[in-house]
């Protein structure tokens, strides 16, 4: 009988994320304008709390584990171009001319970081001898501490009118008024 094997449930959430914002990706691709300004809310909540679990928690775990530290070394570095852009589009309204042009520059930069990570990444450590339940733990309640304490920050002219998963917005990109 051979050894089974299975991804650890850390790196199956951090692929759940990944799932979730391609999704907001290719939503974005195809909504209109007035969407496009609640996806990009969306998209920018999700991948702070993402990228902040990866930042603090998930990657000192990798280092000592990981054989080529560049790999980790360039994740940290796409983290900060998203960062960057993150901060850009926050400074941006849906009305500016080049916002979602920035979201999607954002969307290809995290596009390329998810396959990086779950082609070289986490293969190469989810074979390792890590405690992985506790990194899980540690994990699941840091990214509780952030869903629960951050309102989603809409942009200017962003409103939402049905909450759930498909939540539709309504937005207003002539108005820098916020209605929620």
């Amino acid at each position: 009988m051979g050894l089974v094997t299975r991804t650890p449930d850390v790196l199956k959430m951090l692929k759940d994320d990944h799932d979730k914002v391609k999704t907001i990706f290719e939503d974005f691709e195809q909504a209109d304008d007035r969407m496009k300004a609640f996806l990009v809310s969306q998209g920018i909540r999700e991948l702070e709390v993402h990228a902040a679990i990866e930042e603090e928690l998930v990657y000192p775990v990798l280092r000592s584990d990981l054989e080529e530290k560049h790999i980790l070394d360039e994740a940290l570095e796409e983290h900060h171009v998203a960062h960057l852009l993150i901060e850009e589009l926050r400074a941006m309204s849906p009305a500016d001319e080049r916002y979602f042009a920035k979201f999607k520059v954002l969307a290809e930069s995290i596009r390329h970081h998810i396959k990086e990570e779950e082609g070289t990444m986490f293969p190469e450590v989810e074979e390792k001898e890590l405690n992985w339940e506790e990194l899980l733990v540690a994990v699941e309640r840091r990214k509780n501490e952030l869903l629960e304490g951050a309102k989603p920050e809409l942009q200017p002219g962003v409103s939402t009118i049905t909450k759930g998963k498909h939540a539709k917005a309504e937005v207003d990109i002539s108005s820098q008024t916020i209605h929620v």
